[in-house]
């Protein structure tokens, strides 16, 4: 083989290496690309509540336990708060499925007495697309809310859009005097 020849072998073998250089780079480029959506892993919102008393101040539930369970579609229990102690605020689910969600709410004081509630929050539910690529969310309008009155005094929605802030409280429970 020639001087000539060889020296197009060579940059013949360069060009395609080259080639290949740019080949990887601009798929590794549209592989990123395509990976940089940031869908949310879980796409279910909560509705936040917090424990006042009547001057407006946080309520904390100290000598009683709070459990707080709702019915599935399946008409099954699920418990969503299990016995909480010095509670001041929480979160509970809200659902993508039904116009009304029902929360049983049940206070047990240290002497075994039970004191039941329920609350029923009536909403609108909002289809909610972060991208073409992920799956859709459902944030809600609150409309309204009823109660029982047995240890809850009053309740007053405070912010009625639920999406995925949390900082944001939606609703306020003012329970009855308690120990």
């Amino acid at each position: 083989m020639n001087k000539e020849s060889r020296n197009n072998n060579r940059c013949n073998k360069r060009s395609i290496n080259m080639l290949r250089l740019l080949y990887i780079c601009i798929l590794s480029m549209l592989i990123s690309a395509c990976s940089s959506i940031d869908c949310p892993l879980e796409n279910l919102v909560y509705t936040q509540y917090q424990l006042l008393n009547s001057s407006g101040t946080a309520d904390t539930i100290k000598a009683d336990t709070l459990t707080i369970t709702t019915t599935k579609l399946e008409g099954s229990d699920s418990v969503l708060i299990n016995k909480n102690v010095n509670t001041t605020e929480f979160s509970l689910p809200i659902s993508y499925s039904q116009p009304q969600d029902v929360f049983y709410f049940e206070l047990r004081d240290t002497l075994s007495n039970v004191t039941y509630d329920t609350i029923t929050v009536s909403k609108t539910d909002k289809i909610h697309f972060e991208s073409v690529d992920c799956t859709p969310s459902y944030f809600h309008t609150i409309d309204g809310v009823s109660y029982t009155t047995n240890a809850i005094d009053s309740i007053v929605i405070i912010n009625s859009e639920v999406n995925y802030d949390t900082s944001k409280k939606h609703f306020s429970i003012y329970f009855k005097a308690h120990n």
